[in-house]
């Protein structure tokens, strides 16, 4: 099978997972892990990972990588990843580990930390950035004081408009309006589209019309000088026209999409915006308003290139759109229209799965059988699995995966099962089904999702039991739930410190 025949049918994700955990090999037969730590006990998990950890040591790496030091910084231990983080010789890159170390300590409410951490910080635009992430987390803490405080002390002007609007949305969040749109003022002048979409946001909640109509007002010329991406030294965010259209594409309001429509020459609606909207109506809108949107991007494909890869973008999203709420057979008119016939099977089992995301699994599955192309057809069984699972209707969405030949689709297509099963407190059983999976790397994908559901005993077990099968170093997650402390036992092994009580 060739790659681009394999991402076509199986679609990018799906075949880079099965690349990578069919690499990995078979799971071994016998007790796979079952006989370690059959009681759980804390203490012995956090040993079991600082053992493993000890022998992981690289001299040819930095022995405690960033995401380890976030999980440090999650866990209430953020002196010592800030500790690590000051080892780090390259400036540049300790001034962005600290930042890291500055949002996740946020994140967790660790205020004070945080914001201690932010004036170690070296690097000037880090030690903004710092300052930016830290403003509307005071905010919401109820601490406007500080906020303010800190919204003052940042440095460059590029930052003053997003400092502002994030702190006027985290006002606006806890329900003072007039202090969103007080703060939202001093962040108007902005040219960013990021900066405008929260403004607008902000306007919107407060029930400020004129501002708001004057902030959709300057995001469309933003559009149509900028382009697609909008303006502003701050590129994040949606398009400038995503935001305004999107909502009111949400309400039924067509009236400026049509009116952008009309306009001679070059249009500001650049297709990108339109697949923007019409993936969001395939969550959101009414079912008049998705045909009337299927309507008016064939009239938009006809003033494009029909060999353009914007034109095929634009019958993706159509496609999935009405597939969702039910229009099969137009989807499939959007999807035969693509210039890539080769792909059309991995189409067809994109529609079958948004027909089972819409609801309708009954016909969703009879569609996927009929799928002649087998990889395609494994790809839209999967969809229906999922959907099944999902819906709790696992007796049969578990029997539905014997449909499908492919061993290692099968196994992917039992793991929503197998959480689904965890979800409803069936520990056991979905342990079992989990250990059915023939492929080592998605067993211990079910089972991790098992071992993330289950009661702290259960959980401790599975995760000594991942462990042993795999090393620590894909479960961390795991352990900062059930034992944090034992995020401190792998630093200390990976650093050669000794172990505290």
């Amino acid at each position: 099978m060739s790659t681009q025949k394999g991402m076509a049918e199986w679609g990018y994700e799906l075949f880079m997972e099965r690349w990578r955990e069919r690499r990995c090999g078979l799971a071994r037969e016998g007790d796979a892990g079952k006989g370690v730590l059959p009681g759980g006990f804390e203490p012995c998990l956090v040993t079991l990972f600082r053992l493993l950890a000890s022998g992981d040591v690289d001299g040819a790496r930095e022995p405690v990588p960033l995401w380890h030091l976030r999980a440090l910084a999650r866990t209430g231990r953020l002196a010592r990843a800030a500790e690590l983080a000051f080892t780090i010789s390259d400036e540049p890159k300790q001034g962005e580990a600290l930042l890291a170390l500055v949002e996740e300590a946020a994140g967790a409410g660790d205020l004070l930390g945080a914001q201690a951490l932010v004036d170690s910080i070296r690097v000037r635009d880090c030690h903004d950035r710092a300052l930016v992430a830290l403003v509307p987390a005071w905010a919401r803490a109820g601490e406007l004081a500080r906020a303010l405080a800190l919204a003052e002390r940042v440095r460059y002007p590029h930052n003053w408009g997003i400092t502002w609007a994030l702190l006027a949305k985290a006002l606006a969040d806890t329900g003072d309006f007039r202090g969103a749109l007080d703060f939202a003022d001093r962040a108007v002048g902005s040219a960013s589209s990021r900066v405008l979409t929260l403004l607008l946001d902000v306007a919107t909640a407060a029930g400020d019309h004129v501002r708001a109509g004057d902030l959709v007002d300057r995001l469309e010329d933003l559009a149509r000088f900028h382009g697609p991406g909008g303006g502003g030294h701050d590129r994040a965010g949606p398009r400038p026209l995503t935001a305004i259209l999107v909502p009111e594409v949400g309400r039924g309001d067509l009236d400026r999409l049509d009116a952008l429509l009309r306009r001679p020459g070059t249009s500001p609606l650049y297709p990108a915006v339109m697949v923007d909207v019409l993936e969001a109506a395939a969550e959101t809108a009414e079912a008049d308003v998705v045909l009337a949107l299927a309507e008016r991007t064939q009239t938009l494909l006809d003033a494009c290139s029909p060999t353009s890869w914007h034109a095929d973008d634009l019958r993706t999203a159509a496609a999935l759109m009405l597939a969702r709420h039910g229009h099969v057979e137009w989807a499939m008119a959007f999807a035969d229209a693509m210039n890539a016939p080769h792909r059309r099977a991995g189409w067809q089992a994109e529609i079958v799965g948004e027909l089972a995301r819409g609801g309708d699994t009954g016909r969703a599955e009879t569609l996927a059988h009929a799928i002649t192309d087998r990889r395609a057809r494994a790809r839209a069984l999967i969809a229906v699995v999922e959907e099944l699972a999902r819906r709790g209707e696992t007796d049969r969405a578990q029997a539905l995966t014997r449909a499908i030949p492919d061993l290692w689709a099968r196994g992917h297509a039992l793991v929503p099962v197998v959480e689904e099963l965890a979800r409803r407190g069936e520990t056991e059983r979905a342990e079992a089904l989990a250990d059915t999976i023939a492929f080592r790397e998605t067993r211990d994908r079910a089972l991790f999702v098992v071992a993330g559901l289950a009661a702290p005993s259960d959980a401790r077990r599975l995760a000594a039991r991942l462990a042993a099968l795999g090393g620590w170093y894909g479960i961390t997650g795991l352990l900062e739930q059930l034992a944090p402390q034992g995020i401190t036992a792998v630093t200390d092994a990976l650093t050669a410190c000794p172990v505290t009580a």
